[in-house]
């Protein structure tokens, strides 16, 4: 049940779908003969919707959570890691494509930063996790692990944790899979990465960020597209909101 409540939670506290109530509510107002609140609610949806789609408003709600954590151009030598970890995301497991084409942007972005950065030292094992939130739908782990070993990644240094539907039960599983208080590299979406530490610290793991898939601040403040409301930035603004709700939910959990 706290699962579902939290998808519901997730998917309808976002800035579309509280538009649109706000909108639709504003409309039975105004059949009701409260014209005046109904416009009221109407415009309130309609300007909660132009804000979250303009540039100025969804980088201000994103950077600082990208920002949370720098970038991780070269693995310290000088430490002892057990591996390096690239969480799950989607893919479109049925589409007849290559299999990068079927990962998601952000998963495919994460699998290659995550096989840079095992690159850097192949002896470590990659570690790529996901499940599916179905029983027909294959996971994405797998999907990683296909990507992987055509990029070049020896088979024997996959280590695939293809059940984990979430990001608490990945770092569960991966603490399974190299032990309490393993030093992982953890690959993941910029945005995700703040959350992603949270669940990897309170399951007693020692998490080293390499987050990528950076969304905010790349549209230069001159030009029209930063200035014009657009699906890209409402999806921005989406993602910062998500995550927000996302680290809320980490701390009601404990």
């Amino acid at each position: 049940m706290y699962d579902l409540l939290k998808t519901l939670a997730g998917e309808l506290l976002l800035p579309l779908p509280v538009a649109l109530g706000l909108g639709g509510l504003g409309l039975l107002l105004a059949w009701w003969g409260r014209r005046r609140s109904g416009a009221s609610l109407a415009g309130a949806g309609l300007a909660l919707l132009v804000l979250s789609s303009w540039a100025p408003v969804a980088d201000r709600l994103l950077a600082p959570l990208e920002a949370r954590y720098p970038a991780l151009e070269t693995l310290p030598e000088d430490e002892a890691l057990a591996g390096v970890v690239v969480l799950g995301g989607g893919w479109a497991w049925q589409a007849p494509w290559t299999v990068t084409g079927q990962l998601t942007e952000s998963s495919a972005i994460r699998l290659m930063e995550g096989v840079r950065l095992w690159r850097q030292q192949p002896s470590l094992p990659l570690v790529v996790s996901g499940g599916s939130f179905s029983p027909e739908a294959q996971p994405v782990a797998r999907g990683y692990a296909r990507a992987a070993r055509e990029l070049g990644v020896a088979p024997d240094r996959l280590r695939v944790l293809d059940f984990p539907a979430d990001t608490g039960r990945e770092a569960r599983a991966v603490r399974e899979a190299l032990g309490q208080g393993a030093r992982t590299v953890l690959v993941t979406s910029a945005s995700h990465m703040p959350r992603a530490m949270q669940h990897f610290r309170r399951v007693g793991l020692e998490p080293l960020a390499a987050p990528t898939h950076y969304l905010a601040e790349r549209s230069r403040t001159d030009s029209l597209e930063y200035w014009v409301p657009s699906a890209t930035q409402l999806h921005k603004t989406e993602r910062a909101i998500h995550e927000r709700l996302g680290q809320l939910a980490v701390a009601l959990e404990h």
